[in-house]
């Protein structure tokens, strides 16, 4: 049985809509068109306020399937939750940043950008790596030959030209 497609769970959740005062972004592997059959859906949100944020959640998404609601310990303490809506789970991530500053969607924009310039050949190259068992950023990065941490080298391309990123990507 195939799964709708993952815009199909946004809206049949709602979540954008009842979090769209914490600034929520789509992130992660679908919408990169990287996901695999275990992927999720991340939506990344500016939460300021811990506490507003949580209870924002729990009031939206308290009924879902599988929902379950936790808070990091250390940082500034992002609140995280997920639930499964249509065939998928969906992973709400809020912070205190604004979501742009976040890391997820810095790699997030990167790894998009690094996919526009590099057309379908990278593309089909991180996407080998990722079915082979690889995480999104690891696949990136063993395909760019990024060495050392892949989280942090994927960061650091981030500020480079698109000649230069087309140059280090081979297109």
């Amino acid at each position: 049985m195939t799964r709708p497609a993952y815009t199909e769970a946004l809206v049949h959740s709602g979540v954008l809509t009842h979090l769209a005062a914490f600034d929520p972004h789509v992130a992660g592997t679908p919408p990169l068109g990287l996901d695999l059959p275990d992927s999720d859906i991340d939506i990344l949100c500016h939460a300021p306020d811990p506490q507003a944020f949580a209870s924002a959640v729990w009031e939206a998404c308290r009924d879902l399937p599988g929902f379950a609601m936790w808070q990091w310990q250390g940082s500034d303490r992002p609140v995280i939750a997920r639930f499964h809506c249509a065939g998928w789970v969906l992973e709400l991530f809020g912070q205190a940043c604004p979501v742009a500053e976040q890391l997820g969607w810095r790699h997030f924009a990167i790894e998009r950008r690094l996919l526009a310039l590099g057309g379908e050949t990278f593309r089909a190259a991180v996407m080998a790596r990722r079915q082979a068992g690889a995480k999104t950023e690891p696949a990136f990065a063993q395909v760019l030959g990024l060495a050392g941490d892949p989280y942090a080298a994927l960061l650091t391309l981030e500020q480079l030209d698109d000649d230069t990123l087309r140059a280090r990507i081979g297109a």
